[in-house]
């Protein structure tokens, strides 16, 4: 795990990503519509989720900072090339200390309280584990 100072200058979004961030907010898609309306204002034990992040050269459509936890719902369009685009950006960010979670959009629609479950599972692991880090 890295350290938070380490942590922060990795991940601190660029100028581009920090723009196009700010437009991908206008454009929600409805299983992110959906799932927002469950993330937001700390309803999964208090940690606060972000909405269409930008962590360094790249946007997650949710992250949550005290868990270093980034969830990105896969729709139609994550097909063909961006896949490729998909794996490298996880590859980076699973470098840079943060765990990403895909969930298909169908997911959401057909069983939202068992991803809730899970990202509760997960983000509850992951802050605890985070908390308790002490670097060597």
């Amino acid at each position: 795990m890295m350290d938070h100072r380490t942590y922060r200058a990795r991940t601190k979004p660029t100028d581009q990503a920090k723009l196009r961030a700010s437009a991908l907010r206008d454009e929600i898609t409805p299983p992110e519509k959906l799932l927002w309306s469950v993330l937001r204002n700390n309803q999964i034990d208090g940690l606060s989720f972000r909405s269409q992040h930008a962590t360094g050269p790249y946007i997650a459509d949710f992250y949550c900072r005290d868990a270093r936890l980034v969830i990105e719902i896969d729709g139609k369009t994550h097909h063909g090339e961006q896949l490729e685009h998909d794996h490298h950006r996880d590859q980076w960010m699973q470098s840079s200390g943060i765990h990403v979670l895909r969930v298909q959009a169908r997911e959401v629609f057909a069983e939202l309280e068992a991803v809730v479950r899970t990202i509760h599972s997960i983000a509850i692991q992951r802050a605890e584990d985070i908390k308790n880090y002490k670097p060597s």
